[in-house]
């Protein structure tokens, strides 16, 4: 059986970082699955940085079929989770079925790979209180008062826990989320 990694999303999630990590995750052998709070197909954005704007703008971007519903999850069939940002995790932080399914990865010590504002949802479930992270630099507080420690790097590694700023730092992000999955559970 193939390992498989869930990404957990909703609409308006940055398109990029879906979409890479899907890719990359099958590229290297994994089965990849994208639960939503329904089944049905999600509405990406398109984040982007523009000269003379104070803060990304905003665009319409990919659609995408969601493999299962977050009430579908079995955490227990997954050898790690993959929590992308854009705007999906302010509403999806107060969904109990992911938070349940998330807590699951942390309590298993399984690998989590969270980008941009994808940490709003770990830390919905009090799982960065003593860790070490980085997200979107405007989430710098957001992460102080989960209890982390926020470090402003393309990527930031505490035991299975892999976090990154933004899609601009996928290349440094994936690869370090690649070691610790090969290293925790290679593809099969």
């Amino acid at each position: 059986m193939t390992t498989r990694i869930l990404i957990v999303t909703g609409d308006a999630a940055e398109s990029l970082e879906v979409l890479y990590p899907y890719q990359r995750l099958r590229e290297e052998g994994y089965e990849v699955h994208i639960a939503a709070p329904t089944r049905k197909t999600l509405r990406f954005v398109v984040h982007d940085f523009e000269p003379g704007y104070d803060t990304y703008t905003e665009k319409p971007g990919y659609t995408w079929p969601a493999d299962l519903a977050f009430s579908e999850v079995e955490p227990s069939r997954y050898a790690a989770v993959v929590v992308p940002g854009g705007r999906a995790p302010e509403y999806l932080r107060n969904d109990p079925e992911l938070r349940k399914i998330l807590k699951s990865f942390f309590d298993a010590d399984k690998p989590v790979a969270q980008i941009c504002h994808g940490p709003l949802l770990t830390a919905a479930v009090g799982a960065l209180d003593g860790r070490r992270v980085t997200a979107y630099p405007a989430l710098e507080l957001d992460m102080q008062a989960a209890g982390a420690t926020f470090q402003d790097t393309e990527a930031v590694v505490d035991g299975t826990l892999v976090s990154s700023r933004a899609w601009p730092d996928h290349p440094t992000w994936m690869r370090e989320f690649l070691q610790v999955l090969r290293t925790k559970t290679p593809p099969t």
